[in-house]
């Protein structure tokens, strides 16, 4: 008799869960559509988008609740504890042989059948074809990435109920735009789960800035155009300032009679100055004539446990496209082994600790009343948090290394 009543007590708990959960989710999807007709349409109808395109977009769609980083809700957004950054583990990883090496092999059997294309392209926006091979590989595959999903879902969802609301409500307005203006249907528009589009994967709003018809077929479609995507890529490069003639950086290494705390675009000087104070390329090449006499940086993405660079204002044009030290890299290295046959990084990426975001975060805010300038408490440890934690080392009579460790976090929280 025991034995019964507690199997219909696990029915009814399993029943009034699932129950629960169906009624939650029934009470969001109404929430969303009430959202959809008196605040975002409203707008997008004052935007010039017709109850037609409206209409069309959102038919059928309904949040989607797997998607990252969504609040439901009622309740208020949380930090994270753990973070899944490549910053935060060994950013080997992310440089695994395996993925730039199928971008670097996809970019050089590419770079002779769109060479009159790529030619092209350099000579409107400035932007060599390795980089823009490298980009196209690394965002969709070279096109062949699987990009499964409904725009309107993702963006609305997003718009609705994810973290950074604000943002992604302008790029659904923007989606809206692009199907409103005839440039791209809405079943068309699959995205990413972040909700950028096509083989560039762009955001609505940088579609409707930056893609272009390059093939001349009198419309812009980074879906289905190799060219189109090509020069989008470039065009976008080039709105954010990409300097013809410059390349992305340098490996180097930095001895340790150069603190790691001169890290920072902030922190330029000219590349032969660098030179001056022992900094050297890898393999012993000097640096090219034209690069010695213009400003570049240091850029030491895992302080003391992983590669170093001096990197051009062009690095900082590639971290416009993703905003990540490693993602510039990354396509400045594919691009190199595209352009030039390099190989990978010499500089080995060294174990770094395995923190929670909220333990850097603290560590942030313990270096903030010491004075220390570590761009915000986010817990993520950018530039102005390393060279701060290297200045701090050195004037604690440690050598700097320039990165979080749990040690550092204790002495600082």
């Amino acid at each position: 008799m025991k034995r019964v009543l507690n199997l219909l007590f696990a029915f009814a708990v399993m029943t009034f869960s699932s129950s629960s959960a169906l009624h939650a989710a029934t009470s969001v999807d109404s929430q969303f559509r009430d959202w959809l007709e008196t605040s975002l349409w409203p707008e997008a109808r004052a935007k010039g988008v017709s109850r037609k395109t409206f209409k069309a977009a959102f038919d059928g769609v309904t949040p989607n609740l797997k998607l990252p980083d969504l609040v439901m809700p009622g309740e208020k957004p949380k930090t994270p504890k753990v973070q899944h950054q490549a910053e935060f583990n060994s950013p080997s990883g992310y440089f695994a042989e395996k993925t730039i090496g199928a971008v670097a092999a996809g970019g050089r059997s590419r770079s002779g059948k769109y060479a009159r294309t790529l030619g092209a392209i350099e000579k409107r926006y400035g932007v060599p074809g390795g980089i823009v091979l490298a980009i196209w590989g690394r965002e969709s595959g070279f096109g062949a990435a699987k990009i499964p999903y409904d725009a309107f879902e993702v963006l609305g969802t997003k718009a609705f109920m994810a973290t950074r609301k604000d943002m992604f409500r302008k790029e659904v307005l923007a989606a809206l735009l692009i199907a409103e203006r005839g440039l791209a249907s809405p079943k068309q528009m699959k995205s990413s789960w972040a909700g950028a589009m096509g083989q560039p994967q762009f955001l609505p709003t940088s579609f409707l800035d930056h893609a272009v018809d390059f093939d001349g077929d009198g419309r812009a479609d980074i879906w289905n155009s190799e060219a189109d995507t090509l020069g989008s890529i470039a065009n976008y490069l080039r709105h954010y300032g990409w300097v013809k003639g410059r390349d992305w950086g340098f490996e180097v290494t930095v001895p340790d009679s150069v603190s790691c705390s001169l890290e920072g675009p902030d922190r330029g000087r000219k590349i032969s100055d660098w030179a001056k104070l022992g900094i050297q390329r890898i393999g012993g090449k000097p640096f090219p004539a034209h690069e010695a006499a213009s400003e570049g940086f240091l850029l030491m993405p895992a302080g003391r446990y992983g590669p170093a660079f001096i990197v051009t204002p062009n690095f900082y044009v590639l971290k416009e496209y993703n905003e990540s030290d490693l993602y510039a890299l990354f396509i400045g290295n594919g691009a190199d082994r595209i352009t030039y046959g390099s190989s990978a990084f010499a500089g080995k990426w060294g174990k770094v600790a395995k923190l929670f975001r909220s333990d850097v975060a603290a560590m942030q805010k313990g270096l903030e009343k010491l004075g220390y300038d570590v761009g915000g408490a986010d817990g993520l440890p950018g530039y102005k948090t390393r060279r701060s934690i290297g200045d701090w080392q050195s004037r604690n009579g440690n050598a700097p290394t320039c990165f979080p460790d749990a040690g550092i976090v204790a002495a600082l929280r």
